[in-house]
C-alpha cells in the first residue's frame, strides 16, 4: 500500500500508461495480422496499404514506449521483406 501522495500518484499514472500501452500493442498485433492475411490473399495494392498502416502503428508504438524501438524496427524490417517477396511475383 502506498503511503505518500507521490506513490499514490505514481500508481495512478502507471495504470493509465499500462492501459494505453495494452491498447497500442493490441492495435499493432491487429494491423500485423491484417497485413499477413493480405499477403496471402490480396492484390499488391491492398498489401501495400496494409503495410503502410502496420508500419505506422509499429513506429508509433516504438516512439511511445509500448514496445522497444528495436522491436519495432525488427518487426518492420521483417514485414517489409515479406511484402517485397510478395509484390515481386
Amino acid at each position: 500500500m502506498a503511503h505518500t501522495t507521490q506513490q499514490r500518484k505514481r500508481i495512478r499514472q502507471n495504470e493509465t500508461a499500462n492501459t494505453a500501452n495494452v491498447a497500442r500493442r493490441s492495435r499493432v498485433a491487429t494491423m500485423v495480422k491484417k497485413l499477413e492475411t493480405a499477403i496471402g490473399k490480396a492484390s499488391p495494392e491492398h498489401v501495400m496499404a496494409a503495410f503502410k498502416t502496420a508500419m505506422s502503428e509499429l513506429a508509433k508504438a516504438g516512439q511511445k514506449g509500448a514496445i522497444t524501438k528495436g522491436a519495432a524496427a525488427r518487426k518492420t524490417s521483417r514485414l517489409a521483406a515479406k511484402v517485397k517477396k510478395h509484390t515481386a511475383k
